[in-house]
């Protein structure tokens, strides 16, 4: 299992932009599917984003596509979410998931599937 440790959030105004970074540990860390979900208060988590091995391949959820952006740095054992044009609805907290196995989407949005989570870092984005 992967240690992995989120940091990058804060609070910023609607339309504004944050970088979360994910540092993980260990020296197979690019084995991992890497991903990033949130949850708000009351809801469940929410698949937002995945990266593969090499950083080639990507995966966004519909309402992040075209905001959001996530890469990796496997020599720095890094994974990277840049959150651009915020709305007040991604307000959330945010996790770095790890996992050794690839996916499927319809699984790859699953919290179950994923075997590895950070703490959790505080997205607030104002109106």
């Amino acid at each position: 299992q992967a240690q992995l440790v989120e940091s990058g959030g804060g609070l910023v105004q609607a339309g504004g932009s944050l970088r979360l970074s994910c540092a993980g540990s260990g020296r197979t860390f690019r084995n991992y599917l890497m991903g990033w979900f949130r949850q708000a208060p009351g809801r469940e988590r929410e698949f937002v984003a995945a990266i593969g091995w090499s950083g080639a391949s990507t995966f966004y959820a519909d309402s992040v596509k075209g905001r959001f952006t996530i890469s990796r740095d496997n020599d720095k054992d890094m994974v990277y979410l840049q959150m651009n044009s915020l709305h007040p609805e991604d307000t959330a907290v945010y996790y770095c998931a790890a996992d050794l196995n690839w996916k499927i989407p319809a699984k790859m949005v699953v919290p179950t599937e994923w075997s590895s989570w950070g703490q959790g870092t505080q997205v607030t984005v104002s109106s």
